[in-house]
């Protein structure tokens, strides 16, 4: 005599799923959660269904919403107050900063706030005033301000 699955422990399956998303959040293992809890409620009134069956469905109904959030998602991105708030170099796209080094052969670092930047623009003479116009990954593009 095998072990037999029953309907609680894809509910039990569906409670670990949902702490693993707590702890990595990412809103997939909820959408695994929900299918656990959907399969357990398949399972109470389909008591003969066999596991095999149990895991595709889980398997299929797991894609299924995943991609279902993902495409929704899409759609209808998050919307924040703080959009730029992960992206610390496009936060500075626009602000003003005094040259603490010089600019030299297209290439210099700037000082802002506690950390130094490496910037690209034409050469200047420290305590020149530079315009911060576009950021590519950690390098700050800048233009001499008027």
């Amino acid at each position: 005599m095998g072990f037999e699955i029953v309907f609680w422990h894809w509910w039990a399956f569906g409670v670990f799923l949902l702490i693993v998303e707590l702890l990595a959040p990412g809103m997939y293992f909820l959408w695994m959660a929900e299918s656990a809890f959907v399969v357990g409620v398949i399972k109470l009134i389909v008591p003969a269904l066999s596991w095999e069956y149990q895991l595709i469905l889980f398997s299929v109904l797991s894609i299924v919403s995943i991609a279902v959030f993902r495409l929704f998602l899409k759609r209808h991105p998050i919307e924040t107050d703080q959009p730029l708030l992960n992206q610390r170099a496009a936060q500075y796209i626009g602000r003003l900063f005094t040259l603490e080094y010089p600019i030299v052969n297209g290439q210099g670092r700037i000082r802002v706030d506690d950390s130094t930047w490496k910037v690209q623009g034409e050469d200047c003479e420290p305590g020149s005033k530079v315009r911060v116009v576009a950021a590519e990954g950690v390098v700050l593009k800048v233009e001499k301000a008027a």
